[in-house]
Parts: structure tokens; sequence; C-alpha cells
């Protein structure tokens, strides 16, 4: 179990916090993983405790990675950063030269043209699968700014860009909007490194990997003015673009020096210190948008208020604030003919999730044309129509030990008055047993008043030692089949 212990402040601090892999190996190709943090500090702020708690009690969001790369249909971002990693691969008529490659991966900029955006369409089915807040990519790694920035022209609305004559070619704006008006919690991504930017990959200097390309130390002015254009971008989101409820900050290679792990491989070659001065952009940020919760990913402190298990899901409970975030299909980015996860596998994740006190966050990659693959919708109908059914005991739930047995895995209300067992069939299984155990611990001293999410079947159900034994009556094992998973409410 996790074992939880105070500094000498009196903070939380989690240790060994365990993972397991939420994905498949054909997955993790295609799509970077993140470790997360061990140690979690709570907010002081009574604004942000009240936000990071509505928050948790939301459980399901979507994530979109989308900018000029999806032309491509590529990875994100990584192909023009000169490290050899399987995500970081060129590919095409200019992948032998490095400098033509970015050339002609930024003049992708004069030829995006999403001219089938509809973000309205995108948060009405968000809302039928039961998502309630949204993470957009304002600006990735690359730089591409998909908001309208007064800081670069590598941009949206740039006249360079087709789209900037568009009546909705402020994207990012677009997006909040329509979320917003369906009651989504609003949160913006955003790379705190800007391999675009002359004054992180300085062109004195050739890019060496994903890292500032020259010493900030030896060149104070130069990353002074990097530090005010991240500040002034991100104050630009925080003021021109309405209520905003999540800062989500990430590229975590920037950050304090005296921050850095050096167990976690990504971290120790890390070679400058780059602190981009938390204190002061999350002040100006809670000054326009009081409560604002930031996530400032993988950089352990008062500026990550939730941690962010990337492409993993915990296999503990964990009782700080925490979020998987997973793609959809294999990659983070819009790929052609992309391998989506059924329905019965994204319940799966999501049930596991939220037994241990997470969210998930789930990611769709837009096309260059602006539009999801079909096959997203269709997941997200398919989820809808059980999260209906079965989201009572999904959303304003906390762990519930023994939290899991088997294939059943438990949530309660927040008042502890109800508790909730869910039954995954597993992989490749749509049919389920004529009787499901689940422990009595869970139905608290009393006989408990079972019956299933869904269905208004009286079901039967008697003590055996320490479990209760719930009966499935043959109609309705066969009316269940095909279920990506079932829920006993369990009222104490």
């Amino acid at each position: 179990m996790i074992s939880l212990k105070k500094n000498s402040a009196g903070k939380s601090l989690l240790k060994g916090i365990p993972l397991i892999l939420g994905l498949t190996g054909a997955t993790l190709s295609h799509a970077q993983q993140h470790n997360t943090s061990s140690t979690y500090i709570p907010p002081s702020d009574t604004l942000v405790q009240a936000k990071l708690s509505q928050w948790q009690d939301i459980k399901f969001g979507l994530l979109m990675h989308w900018g000029t790369y999806s032309e491509w249909g590529i990875v994100e971002s990584w192909s023009i950063c000169p490290e050899d990693e399987g995500w970081t691969q060129r590919r095409g008529p200019y992948a032998d030269s490095y400098y033509d490659y970015v050339h002609a991966y930024e003049n992708l900029q004069t030829t995006f043209n999403p001219v089938k955006f509809d973000p309205d369409k995108w948060a009405a089915a968000a809302k039928e699968a039961g998502m309630k807040y949204v993470v957009f990519t304002t600006k990735h790694h690359d730089g591409f700014c998909m908001f309208d920035t007064k800081q670069t022209d590598y941009k949206i609305t740039s006249p360079r860009t087709p789209f900037s004559s568009n009546p909705r070619s402020n994207i990012a704006k677009e997006v909040f909007d329509a979320f917003r008006k369906e009651n989504f919690m609003i949160g913006a991504y955003f790379s705190k490194p800007d391999w675009h930017s002359p004054d992180y990959w300085w062109p004195y200097f050739p890019p060496k990997d994903r890292n500032v390309d020259y010493d900030p130390k030896k060149y104070p002015a130069k990353w002074q003015a990097f530090k005010n254009y991240t500040y002034n971008q991100i104050e630009e989101l925080m003021t021109g673009y309405g209520k905003v409820d999540i800062l989500w900050l990430d590229g975590g290679w920037v950050r304090p020096y005296k921050s850095i792990d050096a167990k976690v491989d990504w971290q120790k070659n890390i070679p400058y210190d780059q602190d981009i001065d938390m204190p002061r952009i999350a002040k100006m940020a809670r000054t326009h948008q009081p409560g604002l919760i930031v996530v400032d990913r993988t950089v352990e402190g008062e500026y990550e208020n939730y941690t962010t298990p990337e492409q993993t899901i915990l296999s503990e409970p964990v009782m700080h604030p925490w979020e998987s975030c997973l793609t959809m299909g294999n990659s983070w980015s819009y790929v052609p003919h992309d391998h989506y996860k059924s329905a019965a596998e994204l319940v799966d994740l999501l049930v596991k999730i939220v037994s241990r006190g997470g969210n998930l966050l789930l990611n769709i990659g837009p096309s260059p044309e602006g539009d999801w693959d079909d096959t997203a919708y269709s997941r997200l109908k398919e989820i809808g129509a059980w999260m209906k059914a079965n989201g009572e005991g999904i959303y304003n739930s906390k762990p519930a030990a023994p939290y899991s047995n088997g294939n059943v895995f438990y949530t309660q209300s927040k008042d502890g008055k109800k508790a909730y067992a869910f039954y995954l069939p597993g992989k490749g299984v749509n049919t389920y047993p004529a009787r499901v155990t689940i422990d009595a611990s869970v139905a608290g001293g009393k006989k408990p008043k079972i019956s299933l999410l869904g269905f208004k079947e009286k079901l039967g159900y008697k003590k055996d030692g320490d479990k209760w034994v719930i009966e499935i009556p043959a109609g309705l094992q066969t009316r269940l089949t095909g279920q990506p998973a079932i829920a006993f409410l369990i009222s104490r």
C-alpha cells in the first residue's frame, strides 16, 4: 500500500506510487510516456482547493492534441527534435536533411486550413459521452499557436495561415466557448518549451535535443526574454479567453535544476537550469483566474496541483488528486487509420482509474480538415450509453476499500451511504456469470439492498462468510451480453 508521510512543514508527501501500464505495447511505440511525481504538496489557496474538489467529482474529460503536424499525420512536434527516440523519427521526402525537414515542417503553416472545424459538434459528442471537462492544446512544443497570440506570427490567425480568414480562426477561443456553453470545465494545455522561439532554440547554436540550446546562466538576457515571452502568452490566455479552470503545463524538462530527479531517465540528462519562474506565472494567472488549477506536470511542488501519469494508470488507490491522460487511439495526434480502443476497453480504464481515486483525460486528435475520425464519435456514443445507466457510481464518488477483488472494482458516494461494485468481464469477454461475489465490508454491517444500475429486475443475494454472493437471473444475463461493464448499487 501507499505510505503517507509528512514533511517538516506538515505537508503530505506520497511516496512509492506504483504504476501499471494501461496500454498495449503497440501504443507505446507511438506515444511518449512521462513519469508521475512521487511527492504531492496540496495547495494552500482555498479557492484552488474548492476547484480541485469540483474537478475530482467530474471524473471524465477530453484532451485534444491538434496542430499543423496533423497534415502529415505524424507525431505532434517531436519529429523536429534532434533526438534518436522512437517517437522522433523523421519520415518523408525531407527526412534526410534536418534543416530541410524543419523548414518544410514549419511551412505547413501556409497550408493548414481545417475548414470542417466545428467545436460545437465536438462539445455535443463529448457531453453525450459523459465528459465534463476539456483540455485543449493552445501550443505544443513546436511553438505553433492555436490562439491569437500577439507574441509571434507562428500562429493559426497569421495571414500566412489560410484559416486566418475564417470567422472562427481563433481556434482555442472557439473551442473554449463551445465547451463552456455545455458547462464543461475549461483547461488550457500550454507547452513551456517552444522550439520555434529564437529565445529557446537560439539560431546561433544548432539544437542538440529537447532542451534549450544555450546555457541560460551564461546568457541571462536571452533566457529572461524567453521567460517574458512565456509569461505574456499565458497572460493572453488568462485574459482573453473567458473563464479558464485549468492551466495544464507540459514540457517538464523546463524546470529548476534543483527539481531534477536523476533517477528518471529523461530528467537526468537535462543540462541546464531552466527555471521559468512559476511563482510569477501562477500569481499572475490566478489574479486573472481566481482558483485556477495549475498543473506543472512532473515538477513536484506547489504548482503541480494534481499529478498526471501518462499512458499509465495507478495500480493502487491514491488519495491526492490525479489524472491519467490516455489516448483513444495509438497516437496523441491525428494519424490516418489509427487503431482505436474499443468502448469496452475505455470503460474498463475509466472504472479502474475512478476506483483508485483518479480522473480519466481521454485524448482524440482532430484531422487536418478539422474533424474527428468517425470511429471516435462512435466510441463516445457507446461510452455515453453506458454512462447514462452507470454514471451514478462514477461521478461524485470516492474509492471504497478493499477497492477491488478480481474483476470487481468498488466506489462509494461521498456521504458513504451508497457503494458501487463494478464487474469488468475482461478483454474479449462480453458475457456475464450467473453469480458475482462482492466483499461484505463494502456493504457495511447490516444486510444491504443490492440492485443493478440500469435494470429493474430484482436480484437474489446471500451472505457467504465475508462475501455477498449475487445471483443474476438467466434472462438478465442474456440482456447483459455485450455490456462493457455492469454496476451493482449497494445501499448501506
